[in-house]
């Protein structure tokens, strides 16, 4: 088991498709998308924002940039570092929630949202 799932998509797509699911969560801070994407995106909205909380002097830039790597917007990184890091400070971790909504009516599939809590 490779630790992530395929998604039905090339590898270049997928991450793609994961960045943009995670830039738009962490700007609307609630977004609906089916239930195997919402894990997969959770998985790495959760290191980012463990990545914001870690801010103390010259890690502060290293954790930025890596950051930017991953999110497209600049303005989603700083509303990432200003706003979301300290709000989940002495927060453990579980800074997401996913909420059951029912099958898609289309295909069926299992269709949530995924929000922070």
């Amino acid at each position: 088991m490779p630790g992530y799932r395929k998604l039905g998509r090339p590898s270049a797509h997928r991450k793609s498709m994961l960045r943009n699911l995670v830039t738009d969560l962490l700007r609307e801070g609630r977004i609906q998308t089916t239930e195997m994407r919402a894990k997969e995106a959770r998985r790495e909205a959760e290191k980012l924002i463990t990545l914001a909380k870690n801010t103390t002097g010259e890690t502060n830039v290293k954790n930025r940039r890596q950051a930017m790597e991953f999110i497209f917007d600049e303005s989603v990184v700083s509303k990432l570092f200003d706003e979301i890091g300290p709000k989940y400070a002495d927060r453990q971790g579980g800074y997401t929630r996913i909420l059951k909504l029912g099958p898609r009516r289309g295909d069926a599939a299992e269709v949530v949202f995924l929000e922070l809590v």
